[in-house]
C-alpha cells in the first residue's frame, strides 16, 4: 500500500494547468441501485464531459477488473473520448485489487471519471464498509474532498423525500399530508415505487394534482399476490398462481427478485401495522381481509418474514448466493414458515 509521502494526487490541477471541473473519483454507498443510478444521473447533468459525452462502462467487482479497465484508466490523447468507469458492488473487490485502484486515483485524468459502487446493505443504520477499504488513501482523499455519497435507500423517512423530488421532477403537485399517505404504502424500493408514482401521475391526468382519491389506484395486483400466497400456505392451499409468478420473477432475473423482495416487506409491514392495531390506508375489504391474515399469523411469524428477506437480499448483494439459489431458499423458508401445522 502506498505511504502518504508516496501518495501525492494531484486533483487542484492537472499537470497542463487544466483545473478540475468534477471530482476526481466518486464513491456511492448504497444498496438500492436504482436511487444510485438517479445520483450518477444528475452527477453528470452537472459536469459535463469535456468534449462529446460520457461513455459509461460498467465493470463487476466478482470478475475483476480486467486490462481494459486500467487502459480506459489512463488512456489520453487528441483521439481518446471521455469515458465514466463504473465498478460494482466494488465492496467484493480484493484489497490488493483496491491497492492497486488507489494508487491509480491519485492522479487525475480528465478523460476518465471512475465512480465505486459499495452496494452492500446497511447494518444498523450504517454502511458496511471493510476497514481495510477506510484506510487507503483514496477513500481518505475521498472523505476530505466529499466525493463519498452515502443513502442507506427508501427508508419511509427517505422514502418523503423521493416522492417529493419526484413530484418536482414532473411538476406533480402533493400535499404533505398525501405524501405521508404515500410513504406508509409505497413498496421500499426506488424502482418500484418510481412505477407507482407514474401510474398515480396518469390517473391524476391534466390536473397534474396526486390527492387522498388516487391512493387507492395504487396496483395492489403485485402484492395482492404475495398476500394471496402468504394466505394460501396458511391456509394449506397450493397457491399456483402466484407461485407461477415467482418463477417468472426467479427467470427475469435480479431485477425482479429485488422487485419481489420490495414487495414482500411491504406486505410483511402492512401486516405488522394491522396486527398493533395501526391505521392503513387501503381499500377496506382488502384492509378486513389482511387483518384477519395478521391476527392468524400471530408477531413471530410476521417477524420471521423480514429475516427471510433479508437474508436473501444479502446473499445476492453480498455474492454469497445467485439470485435463483437465493430465491429458492427464501421460497422453501416461506413455504416452511406459513405451511399450517399438523
Amino acid at each position: 500500500m502506498p505511504n502518504s509521502s508516496a501518495y501525492r494526487p494531484n486533483f487542484e490541477h492537472h499537470k497542463t494547468g487544466y483545473h478540475m471541473p468534477r471530482p476526481g473519483f466518486s464513491i456511492c454507498v448504497c444498496p438500492d441501485i436504482q436511487l444510485t443510478k438517479n445520483y450518477i444521473n444528475s452527477l453528470l447533468q452537472e459536469n459535463p464531459a469535456p468534449e462529446g459525452a460520457w461513455e459509461k462502462h460498467v465493470y463487476w467487482s466478482d470478475e475483476g477488473l480486467p486490462p481494459v479497465f486500467w487502459e480506459n484508466l489512463t488512456l489520453q490523447g487528441l483521439f481518446a473520448s471521455p469515458k465514466v468507469l463504473m465498478i460494482r458492488n466494488a465492496q467484493n473487490l480484493p484489497i490488493d485489487a483496491w491497492r492497486k485502484l488507489s494508487t491509480s486515483l491519485g492522479q487525475y485524468n480528465p478523460l476518465a471519471w471512475v465512480i465505486i459502487f459499495l452496494e452492500a446493505p446497511y447494518d444498523r443504520g450504517k454502511p458496511k464498509i471493510p476497514a481495510a477499504i477506510k484506510k487507503l488513501p483514496c477513500w481518505k482523499l475521498a472523505e476530505t474532498k466529499a466525493w463519498i455519497w452515502q443513502s442507506a435507500g427508501l427508508t419511509e423517512r427517505a422514502m418523503r423525500g423521493f416522492i417529493e423530488q419526484w413530484a418536482a421532477q414532473n411538476h406533480i403537485q402533493i400535499e404533505p399530508k398525501i405524501v405521508h399517505a404515500l410513504s406508509q404504502v409505497l413498496p421500499q424500493d426506488a424502482s418500484a415505487a418510481k412505477n407507482e408514482l407514474e401510474k398515480l401521475a396518469l390517473a391524476a391526468g391534466d390536473a397534474r394534482i396526486i390527492a387522498d382519491e388516487h391512493i387507492k389506484d395504487i396496483s395492489h395486483d403485485a402484492d395482492m399476490d404475495i398476500f394471496a400466497f402468504i394466505n394460501a400456505l396458511q391456509s394449506g392451499k397450493t397457491p399456483d398462481k402466484v407461485w407461477n409468478k415467482v418463477l417468472s420473477s426467479q427467470a427475469a432475473g435480479d431485477a425482479m427478485i429485488f422487485s419481489f423482495l420490495a414487495m414482500l416487506l411491504r406486505e410483511a409491514r402492512i401486516l405488522w401495522q394491522l396486527y398493533a392495531g395501526e391505521t392503513v390506508r387501503l381499500p377496506s375489504g382488502i384492509v378486513q381481509q389482511k387483518k384477519r391474515l395478521a391476527t392468524n399469523l400471530g408477531p413471530v411469524r410476521l417477524s420471521k418474514i423480514w429475516d427471510l428477506a433479508l437474508e436473501a437480499e444479502m446473499g445476492i448483494k453480498t455474492g454469497e448466493r445467485k439470485p435463483e439459489q437465493a430465491m429458492e431458499i427464501l421460497v422453501a423458508g416461506l413455504l416452511a414458515l406459513f405451511s399450517p401445522k399438523k
